[in-house]
């Protein structure tokens, strides 16, 4: 039986189900996708397999990236920079393999080979990940003859040779001597355009990422609440539409407020607050770790850190996930990596010395 489907952009979704069978194929005009429905329902019944389009045409794994991301662009799910990133890197490796030879032996040679050239176990999970995707779409949308078992199985390989995982959680976080020394550098230095001594207090103090500081504007700041509202937040399960208002505070030694009124000096309140490119911030702040002998720090790692002075602050996590923008308490621990002699501020109390303790027990 078939089933007729008008998309949004005009064209007609196909599907045929048939003998525990499942292919579609999507057409320009309803009286094509009829003809070939009826042509695969005799495939059906004649051959127990149908026979679409798509699988004629596809011959190799770049074919069935193709199809899968024309699928996605078709319903209005087009493939986010990242996701976009990755296939396209897989074609470049893996597109000219002919799809017969999509099999486990030759998954576990790519996943070898990017070890090689230095992936890491999380990005070698994401890249089978996506392989397993694409494979599938194709066979349960196309009935593309190529297997997700092997890619399954393949994985399994590679990840008994500790070749695919987890990535390992950072624990790096600078010193308040390493952060003094990073500002004082940025500010001395009179070739630097870029006023990187406000960004890495203000991204300490509101835990952005990169982007994060440089994509708002002006209008998207609330002088009166002392609110930035962030657009389209990363966010894994959302991926557009994720506004979130973050409270600019002033609870990790670092003034966020003060930090963006100095940028509105600066900008005369005009275009966006931080107005930069993020990749730019990321090499400024590289280049001046390598200059000062500043070991294994990323500007990224500031957002850590900010997390982290924020428990050690006091505030429970409900309200540091306000700030953060983290919806899954689980991932915000990743995030936290507490200094166990902080947490000796956070007492009411003053707490006596050891020679005040034993004097204490003495007269007891």
């Amino acid at each position: 039986m078939a089933t007729f489907t008008q998309l949004p952009s005009g064209n007609w979704r196909v599907q045929v189900r048939r003998k525990n069978r499942y292919v579609s194929e999507t057409f320009r005009r309803r009286k094509d996708g009829e003809e070939w429905a009826l042509d695969m329902e005799c495939n059906i019944d004649r051959k127990g397999s149908p026979k679409p389009r798509a699988a004629v045409r596809a011959k190799t794994f770049a074919d069935i990236i193709d199809l899968h991301i024309e699928d996605m662009l078709e319903v209005g799910r087009p493939p986010r920079r990242s996701k976009a990133a990755v296939l396209e890197a897989l074609k470049d490796d893996l597109g000219s393999t002919k799809l017969p030879r999509l099999d486990r032996a030759r998954l576990i040679e790519y996943g070898r080979k990017r070890a090689k050239e230095g992936a890491g176990p999380a990005t070698l999970a994401i890249d089978m990940s996506f392989i397993r995707t694409v494979a599938t779409h194709a066979a349960a949308v196309h009935g593309i003859e190529v297997s997700a078992e092997e890619v399954r199985l393949a994985r399994a390989a590679l990840k008994h040779l500790g070749l695919v995982g987890k990535s390992d959680e950072r624990d790096r976080r600078p010193t308040q001597d390493e952060l003094d020394e990073l500002i004082m550098y940025f500010e001395s230095n009179y070739r630097q355009v870029i006023p990187m001594g406000r960004i890495v207090r203000y991204a300490v103090a509101t835990t952005m990422r990169q982007e994060e500081i440089c994509r708002p504007g002006w209008p998207d700041v609330d002088m009166n609440k002392r609110i930035l509202l962030i657009r389209d937040r990363k966010d894994p399960r959302e991926k557009e539409g994720n506004d979130q208002k973050v409270p600019l505070l002033n609870l990790t030694g670092y003034d966020a407020w003060e930090i963006l009124l100095q940028q509105r000096i600066i900008t005369r309140g005009q275009g966006r607050v931080f107005p930069y490119n993020h990749r730019s911030i990321s090499k400024a702040f590289a280049r001046a770790c390598e200059e000062l002998k500043i070991e294994d720090l990323h500007f990224h790692d500031l957002r850590h850190e900010g997390t982290s002075r924020l428990f050690e602050a006091g505030l429970p996590i409900e309200k540091v996930a306000l700030v953060t923008g983290h919806k899954d308490w689980r991932t915000l621990r990743r995030y936290t990596k507490l200094r166990p002699e902080e947490l000796h501020k956070l007492q009411t109390a003053p707490q006596p010395s050891l020679e005040e303790f034993m004097r204490m027990m003495a007269n007891a």
